[in-house]
């Protein structure tokens, strides 16, 4: 193996990087302007220098090999890092035609995206964005795979498991995080329902019915947690996957759900619910933007990590309520 690394054409290792990240021979081929049977003879030479098939045909694209799979991270990093130090990228963001996804909640979309586009009219008019609906607390895989530039949102076990890392380790190891802010949850219903005209208590609040947002699907959530030290439990009787979908069922139901104080304004609803206290102790949630760090060199990532930044602190400095 070290006699094939000694003769490897390093060129190789960026035909396979992109065969990996569009799972398409054809895209691979458009994207590195070059022709599909030169691409076809790239994997061929790979193949021989690493003694794996790397990848397979299958359908309209290709299949990945366990031996790619665990190899392209390292790959990918590494072409990052060589890019970074030998040929910089320079971003303008007022020329850019770039696009960039990012994954959020809608409460965190609610409040973060309208002055995040006030930035970019302003600042990179040509610059185009994409939200995609957070469906995990834990964005690892999507930041991995490239399917997003940036996460943001409540991720706790994410957050740990890095602090953990980088205190046994010294380095977060693949990923990178900063707080954006922290939230508080509060006990959300209709106006005029029963629980709403008095303190609730937590007999009242686990004795209710209630609807839960879960972005998985999972029919428990961090409030649940905080409650089974407790050993107390709420009654959920609806799971849905959004916060504005929470809102509009609450406002016409004698449900109770548990949402974000700071997306409230947002909902347009505020005049058709009523906000209550928690009866029970609810750390506040902090909100963390998590990406990978073969990013982190590269000037159009930290632009928009920056402008991530700047959108929060505007929303501090003047909120719309």
């Amino acid at each position: 193996m070290a006699g094939n690394f000694r003769t490897l054409d390093l060129n190789l290792l960026r035909v396979f990087d992109e065969v990996m990240a569009s799972q398409n021979i054809t895209r691979a081929a458009e994207t590195l302007a070059m022709t599909q049977p030169a691409v076809s003879n790239a994997l061929r030479r790979l193949r021989v220098a690493l003694d794996d098939e790397l990848v397979t045909r299958s359908g309209y694209g290709v299949t990945p090999t366990p031996r790619a799979i665990a190899l392209w991270p390292t790959v990918r990093e590494a072409l990052a890092t060589l890019q970074a130090n030998i040929a910089p990228t320079v971003f303008d963001p007022a020329q850019s035609t770039q696009s960039f996804v990012l994954a959020m909640a809608d409460a965190t979309a609610a409040m973060l995206v309208p002055r995040l586009v006030r930035h970019i009219e302003t600042q990179a008019p040509k610059v185009t964005l994409r939200v995609l609906p957070l469906i995990t607390r834990d964005p690892r895989a999507l930041l991995e795979a490239s399917e997003v530039d940036l996460a943001v949102g409540y991720f706790p076990a994410v957050i740990s498991a890095l602090n953990l890392q980088t205190m046994q380790t010294g380095s977060a190891g693949n990923f990178a995080h900063t707080q954006l802010y922290s939230g508080e949850y509060v006990c959300v219903m209709r106006r005029g329902h029963p629980l709403a005209s008095e303190p609730l208590t937590l007999d009242a609040f686990c004795e209710a019915r209630h609807l839960l947002v879960s972005f998985s699907g999972r029919p428990y959530g961090f409030i649940d947690e905080a409650l089974a030290p407790l050993g107390r439990r709420r009654n959920i009787v609806l799971t849905v996957n959004q916060f504005f979908t929470a809102g509009r069922v609450v406002a016409g139901s004698d449900l109770l759900t548990v949402l974000p104080r700071h997306f409230l304004p947002s909902t347009g609803m505020q005049s058709e619910l009523a906000v209550v206290e928690l009866p029970f102790v609810v750390s506040p949630v902090r909100v963390d933007m998590v990406w990978h760090r073969r990013l982190r060199s590269e000037a159009a990532q930290a632009w928009l990590r920056a402008s991530v930044v700047d959108a929060v602190a505007d929303n501090v400095r003047s909120p719309d309520h």
